[in-house]
């Protein structure tokens, strides 16, 4: 599992960073993905966009945004669209 972020994880006041809340319902989920950062910005054209991060999201999503989480064959965009599914998809410990 590997959830794709901006410049990190950092703390910010209500409601929060999309990254971190992303991060966060996984870690409550029981899950422990792999953090790759992709830096940069949304906003900014492609061709300013050429970190590795920022590279590999836009091929798995055909955009620049973040956060992306990738499990398995699964592909889930947006902070709100993986807390859901964190909440749907909880680790059930072996």
């Amino acid at each position: 599992m590997t959830l794709y972020v901006c410049w990190g994880l950092f703390r910010t006041p209500k409601p929060g960073h999309p990254c971190r809340n992303a991060h966060d319902a996984l870690l409550a989920a029981g899950h422990r993905p792999d953090i790759v950062r992709a830096r940069g910005w949304g906003l900014l054209p492609a061709f300013l966009n050429r970190t590795r991060g920022r590279r590999q999201v836009r091929t798995l999503t055909g955009q620049d945004w973040v956060p992306v989480l990738v499990s398995g064959d699964t592909i889930v965009q947006g902070s709100k669209a993986i807390i859901g599914w964190a909440q749907q998809h909880p680790r059930v410990p072996s």
